[in-house]
């Protein structure tokens, strides 16, 4: 299951990480976000060792979600090297997901 990263430990996790890491922004309440949330689990057990999937509930955390513009979710952000490289908005099936995020995997 996808860990939670924080305002805290954004920096720490996403933007200072040795591999890519996909940023779920996301709300308890998001029907979308909650149909997206087993995708991106089976992306991560796919992906093992190539990605790391983490939560950001833009709730809790409104300054990173402000920091990156997010206006809808779900959002994802891809991050290597701490730079975003690739955004997906809105609900992705695995084969569109895994397709945007390709690229930016090997």
């Amino acid at each position: 299951m996808a860990k939670e990263v924080t305002d805290a430990t954004f920096v720490s996790r996403v933007e200072q990480a040795s591999g890519p890491v996909l940023v779920d922004f996301w709300a308890p309440w998001c029907g979308p976000c909650r149909m997206l949330a087993p995708v991106l689990e089976e992306l991560e057990k796919d992906l093992s060792g190539k990605l790391e999937v983490v939560k950001l509930n833009v709730d809790d955390n409104p300054s990173t979600a402000g920091r990156f513009g997010i206006m809808s979710i779900p959002t994802l952000l891809l991050f290597k090297n701490g730079q975003v490289v690739e955004q997906v908005i809105g609900y992705q099936n695995k084969a569109q997901l895994s397709a945007a995020l390709q690229p930016h995997l090997n």
